[in-house]
Parts: structure tokens; C-alpha cells; sequence
């Protein structure tokens, strides 16, 4: 049955495949990927994506296939990644279940993420024991009850999940572990690529480890080579990295050390590599015979048994289950474990009887035509269907983390007066005249955007006091300032529309960069602040469905805001692949942007200074504190410093004058100055600080914020203690006596990050209403 063939009801548009993936080197990585790779191709119009397991912190180089990663030993990695499969409303998810790749005691970690998730779930068991101990034994038993399905590789387990878990026959599936589609070749055909032509090969191929049994195949060499002295045996894989990091390659040495003892070393040819896939099939098409000589009956599907049948190989192995299973009706022979005479019996056999060999490879690859990728995919795409028609959801266990509250300040009180002045149903208004605003102007979705910013993080400041009016005011405010920028965003080109007439009427159907990636900053910080699940899911959807068309930006201060956002977004979702590949694209294209233009004695990004810069010196650190680039970091240390240095005389701020701004070589405009560039500067340096630990940078922070406050060129406070809000700007007259939205979020947004620096005890410092009269750092 095609996905087509399904109604609306259970058509399905996405699935997240949970196991290891490429490159990381083990057969269950192999085994993932190759099937979202099927799935993908046999129904196109689904998304299918991975979430990778990682076993290492620096992770791995993935495709953009993963999605999203977990560590496996980070338990909150796993709420976190059953969250955003929740929000992105994913239809079903399948697990690629081995004990070992999960964390926790018998991969325990694995169950709360599943008990979390709403969606139906698929696990495909690649080990089923039969004989396990009590831990191992209670986390399957769990993993068959919140699985919906059960998909097996063997009859076997059929049994075993059955007899021994006490699993329903109606939960368990059966599809076979998949193969490429190869050709019935000779094995002739590609022997001269390995340089083995003339030899009778023999192979065996997997990753490397003691369990394996190579050296009995090794011991069985000299009674073979004494009736085929053409006989070559290959030994083709990587060692297992886990094996490598506690033993080294101390099992592969084992076995060259016995080539020599038993004098056959010119019989032997270690390949120690992981190859591809179409290598690994010229591989299997040079094999006369394919060995699986492993040491015990506890293996419940072999991919690489399965690989070398589909490839018609004639095969020997030790009876362990899916051995057993696979190769009987004469499609191999079996030899006991750990018998090299049985085994050498059996090469010897196969090799003079050139009639059963080619037999026995015709009845294998018939055998296995079900088990190609493209059936084995569509076999997984019907349980899919089949599990979401008949999923009952149910609801998710985890509770989303709240921001601890903050404690009582010293700084200037936060007064909301004028925000809620500026604030109507639909939004905040862009400008005011003097205090009153002005309705000719409309909204914007830049204000809007940090409205939003500002209304989440004091909302966290006024945890503590929920009785208290304002935070029942703020709650409500997320809503609206929400609201706007979902109105905002243009679906038709994935881009946000910036102006709004007073009478609800966008003005361009294609906002600036600058809008784009404000909304983008705002969206990414609330996916990050909010705890509200249908605020998550709305601002998740939309910074997803915005965040490409930011990809194009070339202009610094549009990515800059835009990687602002994704680094707020990774503190919630750090396992999302795609957007962590975004942010280095982003970020690399800023530092190359830097590189190109920077000088000694002008070390800034562009020829000009002119708005917003604190900005781009901070989204280059945030960067290279997320993408762990030290060349990133310096830059924005080193950009970061010269800003001081231009804007900072008189031990007061002095920020570049927007009427005229500061051309390299030229004369720096000293007026007007604007609260946003005070604010950029404030989070630049607290980011700085973070990232350094150097308390200088905190002294900064104190001297840009003392500029709203009276220790400026004019002497004058920016900041109205009478309203809340802010002035927009200072001119060579004083301060400008309007009060819009840009200048009054600029100085709330700078007012909570003191705040938060004085709650945590980084700061020590008393103020009077107007001025700034000291600050320290601790």
C-alpha cells in the first residue's frame, strides 16, 4: 500500500527516526540512516528526519537529515527533544532500540522521553535476550507497553517477546533488516580492484570487536590453504570506537600476531576502515564466501548476514538465532562455536564444490528480495499508518522548567505605567509625542517584537509576585505581543511585514532585514523564556518556519539580530541540528565579513559605525560561545573593546551620533544619541563577562547604563522617573522630549539585565531617582 493510498485521517507528513546516525561507526547508525534514506525516497512527500544519538560531547558532523541530537548521558536532553517533537506536532516516531546506545541503567533514559511524547511511537528491537537481568527485563517490558508497535527482524524474537515478555502477537511486527538492491554477480567481476583476482576470497566484514570469533576462521587457514593455497581471507571494518577508546586496537593485533604464528599472515588481509556503502557491496561481489563466525547464540539479527545474502553469497556462520534462522533451507551451512577443524571442514567443502556454492548463493539472494530497501521502507511506512489510526494519545508527563524568580533590587523601580500607555489591543505603537502616542505612526513589528523581550523577562522578575498587578498585566501582554508578530509573519514568503497603519492595514508585504531578524531574536527568546505550551508551539512554528529566509541576509545587523535568536532558541532546543547549521552559516559569514574589512586600526566589520553596532559584537561572541570557535570569540572581544574605546571619553558614554554616524577616517557625529545603542552595549559586555569572567566588562555594562541616567554628555536623564519610560534620545539641546517605543524598551530591556546582575549578587550599587551616584563589582 502506497502513503496515497491512506486516507486524510492517517496521512502522515512527518516521522523522527531516535538512534544513532552517519558518521558515527556502528551498525545501527548504518541501519538509521539507510532506512530514513528509504522512507524518504518511498514517500517523498513526507518528512522524514533523524534525531541522532551522540556518545561524545563534541557530537558528530551530521547531514541534514538529523534534526535534532541528543547526549546520551543528559537526561535533560531527552524532555528537551520530546518537547520539540511535541510542538512540531511530528506524527509518528520510531525508535531504533539497542540498550547501550541510551542512557541511564539499561538505557533507561529512553522510557521518559517515550512517556513524554503525544505522538504514536514504533520501537525496532535490535536485541531481545532471552535471558535478562531484572533491569534489562523491566525496561523492555516498559518499552513494549508505551510502544505502539513492535518491529522485529527475526521470527525469534516474534517468540521471545512473546513467551518470555508476555508482549501481545498483535503489538509485534515482522520486517526483515534491509539491504541495498545488488546484483547476482560473479565473484570474479571486482576480485582485480582488491587485488585478489585468481584467489578464492573469503570475508567477513563489521565492525571490530572481541565478540566477533575472526580467530577461529584464522586457526581453520592451514588446513584449508593445504587444499586451496589460493585462498585469501579478508578482515574488513573499522574497530569498534568504544572498543578502541578502553582496549585500542589491542583484539586486531591478537589476530595479526596468531597470522603469524600459524603462518598463513600472507592469507590475510586486514582492511582496517569503515566504507561505504557501494565499496562495501564491490566487497561482497569479490567474496566466494561470506563468514559470520561470531561466538554465541545471543545475536537476534546480523546486518551484515543479511547483506552478504542479499549479495548471493555462499555463507558459512556459527549457529547464533538469526544465523539459524536465515541460513536454514540450505540457503548456508552452520559450524559450531569455537571450532576451527568444523570451520576449515566447511571452507574446504564449499570450495570443492563449486556446484551446491553457486546453489546455495542463487537461494539466499532469492530468499532476500523481500528485505531490499525499497520494500523494507513501505513495510514501515504501513505500520506508520497503522499505529497513528489506531493511537490514542495520551498527555505528556514533563513539566516545562520555570526561570527561578529573581530577588528585590535597589536599582530604580520598573514602572509599567507607560508601557501600558503605549500598549493597545493590537500592539505597542511605534512613537509618541512627548508622552502621548502618536496614532499616525502606527506599529511596527521591530517594537513589538521587543515589547515582547522585555513583557517575558519581567514577567520572570515578578515570579515571586504573582499577586502583584503588573504580573497578571505582563502575562497578558506576551499574548498580544505574540500575536502581533504571528499576524506580522507573511506565509506566502516567509518573510515578516514591518509597518501597520493605526487602522490595521500593513503597509509592505515584505518587511526590512532588520524587522526579520528582530521578530526572529524576539521568537528565539521566547521559545527560550516562555513555560505557556501554546506560546511555545506558536513561536517554535513561527521562528522555524522564519528562520530560512534569513539564510539570504548578507547585511551584518539583520544576522546579527538573527543569531541573537538562534542562540536564545539552542538554550531551550540545543539537540536542533538544522538551526544550529544555520547559526554557523550565519556566524562564518560574519566573521568572513569581519576578516574582509577589519584593519589594525579599525577593527569593525563595516567602513561606518553606524546604529545598533554593540549588537553585531555581541551575536559574534554568542556565536563563538555556541559553535566553540576561538577565533569567533576573540573577534568579538577585540570588536567589542575598540567600541568602548571610540564611544566611552570622560569616564562617560558617548554613543555614535545618528546625524552623521562615524565614517573610517572621518569625524565622529556626537548627536543625536539613542538609548538603543546604550542597551546593545549593556548586553554585549554582560555577554563579554560571561564568556571572559573578567569583571572589567562589568564596569562597562555600569557605564553605558549610567548613561539613561544623567552621567552623559548633557547631564540630563534620559530615563522618566514620573512615567517609566524613556526620552528618545539626547541632542546637543538636551534630551529629546518624546517618549516612543523603541527608547522606552531600550531602557526597561537595560534596566532588568542590572537587575539581574544585582539579584545574583554580581553588583553592588545604590542609586537616587535620577542619577547614578555608585557602582561596583563584587
Amino acid at each position: 500500500m502506497s502513503p496515497s493510498n491512506h486516507s486524510s485521517a492517517t496521512a502522515i507528513k512527518s516521522i523522527a527516526m531516535i538512534g544513532n546516525y552517519l558518521p558515527r561507526q556502528c551498525g545501527i547508525a548504518t541501519f538509521t540512516t539507510d532506512l530514513v534514506e528509504s522512507i524518504s525516497t518511498a514517500g517523498p512527500d513526507i518528512q522524514c528526519r533523524a534525531v541522532a544519538m551522540n556518545d561524545r560531547p563534541e557530537g558528530y558532523s551530521y547531514p541534514e537529515k538529523v534534526r535534532f541530537v541528543i547526549n546520551q548521558d543528559n537526561a535533560e536532553d531527552y524532555r528537551i527533544t520530546a518537547e520539540f517533537l511535541n510542538i512540531n506536532q511530528v506524527d509518528v516516531v520510531c525508535v531504533q532500540h539497542e540498550y547501550g546506545i541510551f542512557g541511564g541503567p539499561a538505557g533507561s533514559e529512553l522510557l521518559n522521553f517515550l512517556e513524554d511524547l503525544k505522538m504514536p511511537v514504533v520501537t525496532t528491537l535490535h536485541t531481545v535476550l532471552k535471558d535478562p537481568l531484572p533491569e534489562y527485563r523491566e525496561v523492555m517490558l516498559r518499552l513494549s507497553q508505551l510502544s505502539d508497535k513492535l518491529i522485529v527482524m527475526s521470527h525469534k524474537a516474534v517468540g521471545f517477546l512473546k513467551d518470555i515478555y508476555g508482549v501481545p502477537e498483535q503489538k509485534i511486527a515482522f520486517i526483515h533488516h534491509g539491504v541495498p538492491d545488488i546484483a547476482f554477480i560473479d565473484p570474479s567481476f571486482y576480485k582485480d580492484q582488491f587485488n585478489v583476482e585468481a584467489k578464492k576470497v573469503l570475508l567477513t566484514f563489521g565492525i571490530l570487536s572481541p565478540n566477533k570469533g575472526i580467530e577461529t576462521v584464522i586457526r581453520a587457514l592451514p588446513a584449508v590453504i593445504k587444499n586451496h593455497a589460493d585462498v585469501v581471507y579478508i578482515i574488513l571494518g573499522a574497530t569498534h570506537p568504544h572498543v578502541v577508546k578502553t582496549e585500542g586496537e589491542k583484539y586486531r593485533t591478537s589476530l595479526q600476531d596468531l597470522t603469524g604464528e600459524l603462518g598463513v599472515r600472507e592469507h590475510v588481509i586486514f582492511e582496517n576502515r569503515f566504507v561505504e556503502i557501494q565499496e562495501l557491496c564491490e566487497f561482497l561481489g569479490a567474496a566466494d564466501i561470506y563468514i559470520t563466525p561470531y561466538l554465541n547464540e545471543a545475536q537476534i539479527t546480523s546486518g551484515t548476514l543479511i547483506y552478504a545474502m542479499s549479495a548471493g553469497k555462499a555463507i558459512i556462520s556459527t549457529p547464533y538465532w538469526y544465523a539459524e534462522e536465515m541460513l536454514a533451507d540450505n540457503r548456508g551451512r552452520l559450524v559450531p562455536f569455537k571450532d576451527p577443524g568444523a570451520m576449515a571442514r566447511q571452507i574446504n567443502a564449499l570450495l570443492d564444490n563449486e556446484v551446491e556454492r553457486h546453489a546455495m548463493r542463487k537461494s539466499a539472494y532469492m530468499f532476500c528480495r523481500d528485505a531490499v530497501w525499497k520494500q523494507v521502507a513501505q513495510r514501515y511506512l504501513d505500520v506508520f499508518h497503522e499505529v497513528k489510526r489506531n493511537h490514542s494519545f495520551m498527555p505528556s508527563s514533563s513539566a516545562i522548567q520555570n526561570i527561578p524568580p529573581g530577588n528585590s533590587f535597589k536599582l530604580p523601580e520598573m514602572k509599567l505605567d507607560y508601557l501600558k500607555i503605549l500598549t493597545d489591543s493590537t500592539g505597542i505603537f511605534q512613537h509618541a509625542t512627548y508622552t502621548i502616542p502618536n496614532l499616525d505612526y502606527g506599529y511596527c513589528t521591530d517594537d513589538n517584537a521587543r515589547a515582547l523581550i522585555f513583557a517575558m523577562m519581567a514577567k520572570n522578575h515578578l515570579k515571586s509576585k504573582q499577586h502583584n498587578p503588573d504580573y497578571d498585566y505582563l502575562k497578558a501582554l506576551i499574548y498580544r505581543y505574540i500575536s502581533f508578530l504571528q499576524h506580522a509573519f507573511n506565509a506566502e514568503n516567509r518573510r515578516f511585514r514591518n509597518f501597520m497603519t493605526f487602522s490595521r492595514q500593513w503597509l509592505e508585504q515584505v518587511g526590512s532585514e532588520d524587522s526579520h531578524g528582530r521578530a526572529l531574536w524576539s521568537l528565539g527568546k521566547a521559545v527560550a523564556y516562555l513555560t505557556n505550551p501554546g506560546q511555545i508551539a506558536i513561536s517554535t512554528s513561527l521562528f522555524n518556519q522564519a528562520l530560512q529566509a534569513a539564510l539570504q541576509f548578507n547585511s551584518s545587523r539583520p544576522i546579527a539580530y538573527t543569531l541573537l535568536g538562534i542562540s536564545a532558541y539552542l538554550e531551550k532546543f540545543t539537540g536542533d541540528n538544522e538551526v544550529r547549521r544555520c547559526r554557523k552559516i550565519l556566524a562564518e559569514r560574519l566573521l568572513l565579513q569581519f576578516n574582509n574589512q577589519a584593519t589594525k586600526d579599525w577593527p569593525w566589520i563595516e567602513p561606518v559605525l553606524s546604529y545598533g553596532n554593540g549588537r553585531i559584537a555581541q551575536a559574534i561572541l554568542l556565536s563563538g560561545k555556541g559553535i566553540q570557535c576561538n577565533e569567533m570569540i576573540e573577534v568579538g572581544i577585540r570588536s567589542l573593546s575598540w567600541l568602548l574605546v571610540v564611544q566611552i571619553e570622560n569616564n562617560h558614554f558617548v554613543p555614535i551620533g545618528c546625524q552623521g554616524w562615524y565614517q573610517k577616517g572621518g569625524a565622529k557625529a556626537r548627536f543625536d544619541q539613542q538609548p538603543i545603542e546604550a542597551h546593545a552595549m549593556i548586553d554585549a559586555c554582560i555577554e563579554a563577562y560571561h564568556i571572559t569572567g573578567e569583571k572589567s566588562w562589568l564596569n562597562s555594562a555600569a557605564l553605558c547604563f549610567s548613561w539613561f541616567l544623567g552621567n552623559n554628555d548633557c547631564q540630563v536623564s534620559l530615563y522618566d522617573p514620573v512615567t517609566g519610560g524613556c526620552r528618545d534620545g539626547l541632542t546637543a539641546n538636551g534630551a529629546n522630549q518624546n517618549e516612543g517605543a523603541e527608547s522606552t524598551l531600550a531602557w526597561l530591556l537595560s534596566l532588568i539585565r542590572m537587575q539581574e546582575l544585582h539579584s545574583n549578587g554580581t553588583l553592588k550599587q545604590s542609586f537616587s531617582n535620577t542619577q547614578l551616584t555608585s557602582m561596583e563589582v563584587r
